[in-house]
């Protein structure tokens, strides 16, 4: 029997092998922090911006102004990626984000299967932004006879009985549960048994996995909650604040 645990259930290390081939051995430290990695992608998205703008360098602490960490941060960071900058000129905007891409693998195109076609699956399915990161949305799939066989931007909505043969046909390398919660665990193992070992989750759940796979969660009520608890706190505080105004 296959041994599952739930995800985040422990601390994981990437491995710098899992970036590809395509990175230079030299370039890579053995063991990149789950913090750098979630941190690499904003910085790609700031070099992006940079890019747009026409800059070429940017320095350690321009860089973290714009992604939001301290320095310190960004230099520590960007020391898994090997020799990145020249001191007392800063990073190249270009060959930096050529490294950050490497270093996440975005190199090459990945195939994403989403299951579940109702608003939130159908918005990501026609998102334009994954492509230019290299993602693919190459299958949206459904339950619901009704939305089976709907169009959905360049996409027809699948039946999710087919879900093991549409991975295969597409190749896909990353599954995308938008699923009510209690159905995301079964998409999730006809997923892995399918071969995906990415998956990313919007549904309410913890979902439990082999090791050796990759879940990550986002769950919209969560967030809102940590927003109630921080608005929450503000809104004495300002009142406190208007009171003393009135008292003088």
């Amino acid at each position: 029997m296959t041994e599952r645990r739930s995800e985040g259930s422990a601390e994981k290390r990437v491995p710098a092998a899992a970036f590809g081939a395509d990175v230079p051995e030299r370039l890579l430290l053995p063991g990149v922090p789950d913090a750098t990695v979630a941190r690499l992608p904003v910085y790609l998205r700031v070099l992006g911006a940079l890019s747009d703008r026409g800059t070429r360098t940017v320095s350690s602490d321009e860089l973290a102004g714009l992604a939001g960490v301290g320095s310190a941060v960004v230099r520590r960071d960007l020391s898994h990626l090997g020799p990145t900058g020249t001191r007392g000129v800063g990073y190249d905007v270009e060959a930096l984000a050529e490294r950050v891409s490497h270093m996440l693998g975005l190199t090459h195109e990945r195939a994403v299967v989403i299951v579940g076609a109702g608003n939130l699956g159908s918005a990501l399915a026609g998102y334009a932004g994954f492509g230019s990161r290299g993602f693919r949305v190459s299958a949206l799939l459904d339950t619901d006879p009704a939305v089976v066989g709907t169009p959905v931007g360049d996409l027809v909505v699948e039946d999710v009985a087919a879900l093991e043969q549409v991975v295969a046909r597409t190749g896909a390398a990353i599954g995308v549960i938008t699923t009510p919660g209690p159905a995301a665990q079964s998409v999730c193992d006809r997923l892995v048994d399918a071969g995906i070992a990415s998956i990313l989750s919007f549904a309410p759940t913890t979902l439990s996995v082999p090791d050796g796979v990759d879940v990550r969660r986002v769950d919209l009520s969560v967030e809102l909650a940590i927003l109630a608890f921080h608005d929450s706190r503000r809104l004495p505080a300002e009142l406190g604040l208007a009171a003393a105004g009135d008292a003088s």
